[in-house]
């Protein structure tokens, strides 16, 4: 399946296909020297098959995990396009998960002012999120995401057949932006998570999500208003993963515990819930909520003493609605 995320001069192609890993040269212009920048959990046989495609290739690959997301990381790739001389006319691609895409995109918008940057997703989350969209950022000093830029990628490619290499709980971890995108713009998705067989339907999964944020970006490309939606979740979510020092607790998993307190409707909160736990998500975590709000308070949807949350108080619909961090703080206290 190809979709074409349609934004002007910074539109690209998203192949979503079973062997496409094989086929990049097919859909790329490799012509030009490549960097491969991927991380030590994903296996060489991908990155073999990337790089025997590439006329001329580097290979950089960082440590897994949310630890890579660094100023020194971002430096080390810089550093490392330096020596071999890369030129506006070269390219970067990401082969991984959604780490190895937000720091590769990163280095990519800021090497020269922007080189050309092409996403490999191999990852549940990657696939369904975090690799369309243009959001590229790295963590400094504890906070998620907070420098960063938009820039797109001139390419995805989502290839399932990676999945079959992840671990249980990185599988898993990833169908919760899934999830969100059911709860916030297409119940038939949610749906699906609760009457199908979601290993037999990953791709057909994969798709929806894909197409919901497909719709949302086209509308919204620099989260000016409606993208805000796409943030469902990660409010509280991603105050509790830099609680938990953005390793303990997974990214996915800390939506899934940040999405209930903004769900208004008791039976879709019940929904969500026994979806969550049908899928083996964590349904606690030792509370903070004094560290939460501290932590909120450098949110890039923050402003100042208020903070843009996302509400669905009915399957498939989202709202948008500014709260002040006293407002917040008590909705916390309240759901204790």
């Amino acid at each position: 399946m190809k979709l074409h995320m349609n934004l002007g001069e910074h539109s690209y192609d998203i192949i979503l296909e079973r062997g496409c890993l094989a086929k990049l040269n097919e859909y790329a212009d490799l012509s030009h020297k490549a960097m491969i920048i991927s991380d030590d959990n994903v296996p060489q046989k991908y990155i073999d098959t990337i790089a025997a495609q590439c006329r001329e290739h580097v290979v950089h690959i960082v440590t897994h995990g949310e630890q890579a997301k660094s100023m020194a990381s971002f430096q080390e790739i810089c550093a490392d396009l330096l020596e071999h001389q890369f030129s506006r006319k070269d390219l970067i691609i990401a082969v991984g998960g959604g780490v190895v895409g937000d720091l590769a995109g990163f280095a990519a918008a800021s090497y020269m002012r922007g080189i050309g940057f092409i996403q490999v997703p191999t990852t549940t989350l990657s696939q369904i999120d975090s690799s369309i969209g243009g959001k590229v950022a790295i963590n400094f000093n504890g906070v998620k995401n907070v420098i960063g830029a938009f820039y797109q990628p001139t390419l995805v490619l989502a290839d399932p057949e990676t999945l079959n290499t992840l671990t249980t709980r990185h599988y898993i971890n990833g169908l919760v932006e899934a999830l969100k995108a059911g709860l916030i713009y297409d119940k038939t998705l949610l749906e699906l998570f609760e009457t199908g067989d979601i290993e037999n339907h990953i791709d057909e999964i994969i798709a929806k999500a894909l197409m919901v944020k497909k719709a949302v970006v086209e509308q919204d490309e620099k989260e000016q208003g409606l993208r805000k939606i796409l943030n469902f979740g990660h409010t509280i979510g991603h105050a509790i993963e830099a609680d938990n020092h953005l390793h303990d607790l997974y990214h996915g998993e800390c939506v899934a515990l940040g999405m209930p307190y903004f769900i208004g409707d008791t039976l879709l909160k019940e929904r969500t819930r026994s979806i969550c736990q049908k899928l083996g998500l964590p349904m606690k975590v030792e509370t903070n909520h004094k560290a939460w709000i501290d932590l909120m308070k450098n949110d890039k949807k923050a402003d100042h003493d208020t903070i843009d949350t996302v509400w669905v108080n009915e399957a498939g619909l989202a709202e948008i609605k500014q709260m002040s961090l006293k407002e917040i703080a008590a909705l916390l206290e309240a759901s204790k």
